[in-house]
């Protein structure tokens, strides 16, 4: 059993403890806003971004923005001094807050997390990732709009259940209502082409992550152009690399979709060398943390 504690509407408790009445909204009707985040050697990687983002879907709900994101970031900063190991300094932690409307006039505000479950993507960078172009589609921005980061995920469940039972393991990428490419049901997607450089499905109609600006200061500083624009599916096979980049694993390369293989089907140099500058950055080789603590595990 855990003896992790969790931040809940203004207390600590035990995370075994963690519950919402059936009658919070964020139960009854998914109303919940929610950031995924992540340490590098035990400090959390760009607070900021993850907070304005959190702010951003905060309004679009009609929660109050800037008390909610002060409370969320003093939770996050307690969560990691009550929890980081000193004698694990490099085990970095997952964490995620999320805030609903809650009952009456009370939001429910919750930070709770976890050691990073590195085993979960570790030999993803060496072998790579299949995809699968499933048959379930964005939702279109007329329900909620792309930059609202949301517990509501029918459609991204249904369409990694189609991707599994397509291939176990096997991950879903989805189309936009136009029928181009939109996003995985958690990452975004980048390709890479020789003389053209690097291109994501333009911001406005995905959740713009933190991860893709992560790659596209990467792009900047290594003089490669990087662009927004609609992807057709089949360039996914045309691509020479297509990358899956979100918070927790940061960039993984899809190296077959739908049974074709993506470049040489194999993890490309050009992810290989993004991953090297992005964990240069936040001084961790990425890769070598991962398999180092997923070797641990019995």
């Amino acid at each position: 059993m855990s003896d992790r504690t969790a931040y809940f509407c203004g207390q600590w408790i035990p995370e075994s403890q963690l519950a919402i009445p059936i009658s919070d909204l964020g139960f009854s009707m998914g109303v919940t806003v929610t950031e995924r985040l992540r340490t590098f050697g035990g400090k959390i990687f760009r607070e900021q971004e993850h907070l304005a983002r959190m702010q951003r879907s905060l309004a679009i709900v009609g929660l109050p923005t800037e008390p909610l994101a002060s409370e969320i970031a003093g939770a996050l900063r307690e969560f990691l001094e009550r929890h980081q190991s000193p004698t694990e300094p490099d085990d970095d932690w997952g964490m995620v807050a999320f805030v609903t409307p809650g009952v009456g006039d009370q939001p429910t505000v919750c930070v709770h997390g976890a050691p990073l479950p590195f085993s979960d993507w570790a030999d993803s960078y060496s072998q790579g990732i299949l995809t699968h172009l499933s048959n379930h589609r964005q939702v279109p921005p007329d329900c909620w709009p792309a930059e609202l980061k949301c517990r509501s995920r029918m459609h991204y469940y249904l369409a990694d259940r189609e991707a599994d039972e397509t291939s176990p393991g096997c991950r879903a990428l989805l189309l936009d209502q136009e029928g181009m490419v939109a996003e995985a049901s958690t990452a975004n997607v980048v390709l890479f082409r020789e003389g053209e450089g690097l291109v994501t499905p333009r911001f406005g109609k995905v959740l713009q992550g933190v991860s893709v600006a992560m790659i596209q200061e990467l792009a900047e500083q290594g003089g490669i152009p990087f662009c927004e624009a609609d992807i057709a599916p089949q360039e996914l096979q045309n691509a020479d690399e297509v990358w899956l980049t979100s918070t927790s694993s940061c960039l993984l390369p899809v190296v077959a979709c739908d049974g074709h293989p993506v470049g040489t089907g194999r993890p490309g140099a050009v992810f290989a060398s993004f991953l090297a500058a992005w964990g240069e950055s936040v001084g961790v080789d990425i890769e070598k943390q991962a398999k180092s603590f997923a070797s641990r595990l019995p």
